[in-house]
């Protein structure tokens, strides 16, 4: 082992750039330990392994070749996946479960996954998502295809001819054992199952693979309860045998999905490798050819209240700030709940929430507003001591449920998701209808909340009582057109969600203990 001083003395580094090599992944984090009585200096030191110095030495290399920090942390993390899965090739004892025995049609050339090694392209593989020669496809965290190529269509999903619209027929298990588990897709079916149990609940798995035969659903059930679940990592690879050669699964991990190429084992790894270092690439590119698919979805709209007499008050500068203070103050609140940007005409905000392996996306968005609601409380408060004004300032916010066609408009420069229906017309005029910072809820989106879920969130409405009095009526709901005075200007405007039944979301209970 070598203390963080011998290592900082060997390879002339500094302690902040050694500091960012742990943060990046490219070092593993240091064993602290007493150096020993007879030591002089600090009482505690950090321990690396001996390998380390040959790991800085390759990164300072791969700097010197231009190669940015994120591209050396995806090829070591490429290169170490490797060396790990060699290893375990040799030394582990395979206690996977064996696949059902099953009735299948002898593997040709025509099996769904064929093992012939394709013709790579004259001078190597040129990769770039276009040319990829190989299987190749990407599933999102819920393990719903969203993407594939040519190659994947004839060798792995044999039977798609287009991507099914819906959650369900997107189901990567589904898919793959359309036909049963046959011994050509059980070793995919397996690895692909030990990935979803790092990221799916056991009740999630069960989900995502309904409409699967029987015999197939239980083969699949049992080999979820006995499998390990997969390390997460940017980049890695497996080895697999389908049919009667290896190929090596390479997955490179992204917020948006999970992308997997297989590829020959015979075949030169180096531009593949080169390519998923290239990561913010290779995610633009799915993306900009993301089919449009039909997709359970919360969305989330919250517009500023006042916001024109609010900029005729202030010069352009602070104007600008102040929506650049808000947006900043907002962002990793959205983040924290999943929330996906989505294209709003103004200074507001439109956000989406889709269904989420590890928690319910129609919670995360009542969640979201009630956290925003008072983080914007304390910057109206931040502003009113700035500038010594009173203004208050609200975001009023509108939230509703649906199910749409989710698809991006693209450019060459930019990607933006597009949600087409009327859940986000919806959901702008319930933020129309609130006023003074209030967040507003269609009744579909809080009767599809889970019980649990439900328990958690105080909402109703408030109703005149006799005297002129205000009682607020919790667990209930009302039309939007009993809720706007006769006389109110924003009636017309509202006429199109009159009869919709909308509830106040006054806050969000912690949840209870045990639970």
């Amino acid at each position: 082992m070598l203390s963080s001083k011998d290592l900082i003395d060997k390879t002339n580094i500094s302690r902040a750039t050694l500091n960012n090599y742990i943060s990046l992944g490219l070092l593993s984090k240091p064993v602290v330990m007493n150096p020993g009585a007879g030591a002089d200096g600090p009482r505690q030191l950090g321990y690396f392994p001996e390998d380390s110095i040959e790991r800085i030495r390759e990164i300072q290399r791969l700097k010197r070749d231009g190669a940015s920090m994120s591209e050396i942390a995806a090829k070591m993390a490429i290169r170490g996946a490797e060396r790990s899965s060699a290893q375990q090739q040799n030394l582990a004892i395979d206690t996977r479960p064996a696949p059902l025995t099953l009735p299948s049609p002898p593997l040709a050339a025509s099996a769904p996954i064929s093992v012939a090694a394709e013709a790579a392209p004259a001078g190597g593989l040129r990769v770039t998502i276009e040319d990829i020669p190989f299987p190749a496809y990407m599933v999102n965290h819920s393990f719903e295809l969203c993407w594939y190529n040519e190659a994947a269509r004839q060798q792995v999903f044999p039977a798609l001819d287009k991507l099914p619209p819906t959650s369900e027929g997107r189901s990567l298990f589904r898919l793959l054992a359309a036909g049963g588990v046959e011994a050509h897709t059980a070793e995919l079916l397996r690895f692909h199952v030990g990935q979803a149990k790092s990221r799916l609940t056991p009740n999630r798995f069960a989900d995502s693979c309904h409409g699967v035969a029987p015999e197939a659903f239980a083969w699949l059930q049992r080999t979820f309860a006995e499998s390990t679940a997969e390390t997460a990592q940017p980049v890695a690879n497996t080895l697999l045998t389908l049919g009667t050669e290896p190929r090596r699964a390479y997955v490179s991990v992204f917020r948006e999905g999970i992308f997997v190429v297989l590829m020959p084992e015979t075949h030169e790894a180096d531009s593949m490798l080169e390519f998923l270092a290239r990561r913010d690439e290779v995610i633009r590119s799915l993306l900009q050819r993301r089919m449009p698919v039909l997709t359970n979805l919360a969305v989330l709209v919250a517009d500023l209240q006042g916001s024109v007499r609010i900029c005729s008050e202030l010069p352009p500068d602070e104007y600008f700030n102040l929506i650049n203070d808000i947006w900043a103050a907002m962002a990793p609140i959205f983040r924290k709940y999943h929330g996906t940007h989505g294209k709003h005409v103004g200074d507001g905000m439109v956000y989406y929430f889709f269904p989420q392996p590890d928690s319910d996306f129609l919670f995360n968005a009542l969640a979201c507003a009630s956290e925003i609601r008072e983080e914007m409380k304390r910057l109206s408060k931040r502003w009113q001591l700035q500038k010594n004004w009173l203004n208050e300032l609200y975001l009023n916010t509108g939230i509703t449920e649906g199910q749409e066609w989710l698809g991006t408009f693209r450019s060459t420069t930019t990607i933006e998701f597009v949600v087409l229906g009327d859940t986000i017309n919806q959901a702008a005029r319930i933020s129309d209808f609130a006023r003074f910072g209030s967040i507003w809820a269609t009744k579909s989106l809080i009767g599809k909340l889970s019980q649990e879920s439900r328990d958690r969130v105080r909402y109703g409405v408030r109703r005149n009582a006799d005297g002129g009095r205000e009682v607020f009526v919790p667990s209930s709901f009302a039309t939007v057109a009993s809720l706007v005075e006769a006389n109110d200007d924003a009636r017309c405007k509202l006429r199109d969600i009159s009869t919709l039944p909308i509830a106040e979301v006054m806050d969000i209970g912690e949840a209870r203990s045990g639970t």
